[in-house]
């Protein structure tokens, strides 16, 4: 299989840019026709960024499955859809062909259907990261329910406010999950969960790691058990549901300036254009190669770039259930080498914790089969992106640096591999259809290059958010409000002399903790849950590995004089409210915060001192009690 979309020069990728931007209805539609579709559309595109609305493939029906996986049933379907390594390098590898997987999706969808689970209903997923996570996404999409997979580091907590926002009546998860050194329970974890959601009717559960669990009846099942039922049957074959194109194919929860947070909404079509036409262009995927994403399916990185992107262009894709660093830091270079891996996509945030461990662990290695080497989550500094040019790719593998976001579905600005050119620690140029800008504080356009300003994007692409989910206004206001007629990304940049473009990083009251989006109102709220706290100021400060910590303000009543028990109590009541991924890496205790007479805490003075940028506060004249800030400089940890 060709893909007659795939861009093979600069010269090339600067003819179609143009045609995208000049004809944007006539660019997507032939990309579009290159998919499967049950009734093509009526019209390609209707949008109107203040309400917001965006339709993309008007009156089109499919169903994302049959591009995923029957399309290449009969020429590709002996080929190794997903390669799976387990977490222990010495237990069994699993390879799933494009046949094998079809088998297993229809299997899984009818236990689903089996079970009540309808067109329309939302299914929450809380797995580790095993094959048969994919699998249940896939058959949730064959049969027309919108899944919400959570990350396995979340809390009890932070699972049922997702399950009550989406009103999901029923749970896929494992026993447990392995991962490192380290036996997550996952069921147990559910099980904490539900207490507060009586309206969940069902819990599937796979067995992993056969860690005891408690199972309820009438309402958990065992995945094992169900499975065999549906084998009685003996071809499994499930028709695909037919969707519109702007049903929603699935809710992800993403961490906002405010402290719930938002359940962002993808549809069917759009989304699956977009990801596909990224995932072959961005990355130069050539028929053959194996493409391992080191992401977590929890994650939009994993939806888009281990589950849908590769499957609809009918690649290998591989998943890893552990951690780079087990049961050494040469795990990643074992991987690449046992599976002769072409494309590596990982995190800053992994690239800078290997290098602590300097080179040892990349010797014995073969890394000659890699081809590309990518950089996903947050901007990946210069250092990093050296180390894993020369000691990765050997010099010879381009590096692509992608700026996209849970809300936008794919990639939207990177150097394709070898076609366009790389810059350490740039994003570089849009992908075709995506239209970038810079603006200042008054959503004035800032023209020309050489430029920096808040970026924006002005005209809507296929995988752009649809709505957050249940509340459409707090979409509006969060993406669509601040700049009129411009998606605001939340996000700085600059943009140098020859139109690239280096992202610098949040501008609103989010952190970029490993990759991974945290609001710092979601860590407050945490903090002043523990009984001690009266008020917290969570900002964000540079980290070695991290790319940045948390660095929290606390003023704290009840200290007994033990800061370090208190500092200990904090970190688990934010363990327990949001999950390990949100405690704070620094926590100071201070006698008040830096006010404004309105009230109003000051965080750029915070963030300076948790910087250690002590001299350049600005003007603090106009704080409640300006003495403040000296107590807070002094007791900085």
């Amino acid at each position: 299989m060709s893909y007659p979309y795939q861009i093979k020069s600069l010269d090339q990728y600067k003819q179609v840019y143009q045609n995208s931007i000049e004809n944007p209805d006539q660019f997507w539609a032939s990309i579009a026709n290159h998919f499967r579709w049950k009734k093509k559309w009526d019209k390609v595109l209707n949008w109107n960024f203040k309400k917001p609305e965006v339709q993309w493939f008007q009156g089109a029906k499919l169903n994302i499955t049959e591009n995923a996986l029957d399309r290449h049933l009969q020429y590709n379907g002996h080929r190794p859809a997903i390669i799976w390594e387990p977490n222990d390098p010495d237990d069994h590898h699993r390879i799933i062909t494009y046949k094998d997987l079809h088998f297993k999706v229809c299997q899984f969808a009818h236990v689903l259907k089996n079970n009540g689970v309808k067109k329309g209903d939302r299914v929450v997923i809380y797995m580790g990261m095993v094959p048969e996570l994919a699998i249940a996404v896939l058959a949730c999409a064959r049969i027309g329910a919108v899944h919400s997979v959570i990350f396995g580091g979340f809390s009890a907590q932070s699972i049922a406010d997702r399950l009550q926002d989406a009103q999901a009546a029923f749970i896929i998860t494992c026993d447990g999950a392995f991962r490192g050194n380290k036996d997550i329970p996952l069921k147990s974890v559910i099980d904490d969960a539900v207490v507060q959601c009586s309206f969940v009717k069902r819990i599937i559960v796979l067995t992993r790691t056969r860690t005891p669990v408690s199972m309820i009846k009438g309402r958990d099942i065992w995945w094992e058990d169900e499975i065999k039922k549906v084998e009685t049957m003996g071809n499994p074959d499930f028709p695909a549901e037919e969707m519109d194109a702007e049903d929603p194919l699935f809710i992800l929860y993403t961490s906002g300036s405010t402290g719930k947070p938002k359940g962002v909404v993808h549809s069917s079509a759009g989304y699956m254009v977009y990801t596909t036409y990224s995932f072959v262009n961005v990355f130069q995927y050539e028929q053959e190669d194996i493409f391992f994403c080191t992401a977590d399916v929890g994650w939009i990185t994993g939806h888009s770039y281990i589950v849908y992107g590769p499957l609809c262009a009918g690649a290998t894709t591989l998943m890893f259930e552990g951690v780079p660093t087990y049961p050494d830091a040469g795990r990643f270079w074992a991987i690449v080498d046992k599976f002769k891996v072409n494309t590596l996509y990982t995190a800053p945030t992994a690239i800078r914790s290997l290098m602590s461990f300097g080179l040892g662990p990349i010797h014995g290695h073969d890394l000659s089969s890699l081809k590309v080497l990518g950089s996903v989550g947050e901007p990946i500094n210069e250092e990093a992106w050296h180390w894993y040019d020369e000691h990765i790719g050997k010099g010879k593998c381009p590096i692509v640096d992608t700026w996209w976001q849970t809300e936008t579905g794919g990639i939207m600005i990177s150097n394709m591999a070898g076609i366009t050119p790389s810059m350490p620690a740039h994003a570089t140029l849009p992908l075709p259809g995506i239209q970038p800008t810079l603006v200042d504080e008054n959503g004035k356009e800032i023209e020309g290059n050489s430029v920096s300003g808040n970026l924006c994007i002005k005209f809507p692409w296929p995988s752009i958010i649809r709505t957050t989910y249940g509340d459409h206004e707090r979409c509006r206001t969060n993406y669509f409000a601040t700049y009129e007629n411009q998606y605001f990304t939340g996000d700085g940049a600059l943009r140098d002399e020859h139109g690239n473009y280096r992202i610098t990083g949040r501008v609103d009251d989010v952190l970029n903790v490993s990759g991974h989006r945290i609001g710092t109102a979601e860590v407050e709220n945490a903090i002043n849950m523990h009984a001690g706290v009266v008020e917290s100021a969570v900002v964000g400060y540079p980290h070695d590995i991290k790319g940045q910590g948390i660095y929290a303000f606390v003023i704290d009543n009840n200290l007994h004089g033990d800061e370090n028990l208190t500092r200990q109590d904090i970190l688990i009541t934010v363990s327990r409210i949001i999950g390990a991924i949100a405690k704070p890496d620094k926590i100071q205790f201070v006698s008040g915060l830096p006010k404004t007479r309105s009230g109003k805490i000051m965080r750029r003075i915070l963030r300076k001192i948790a910087e250690g940028e002590l001299t350049n506060l600005g003007d603090t004249s106009t704080l409640l009690d300006p003495s403040v800030v000296e107590e807070i400089i002094k007791g900085r940890v």
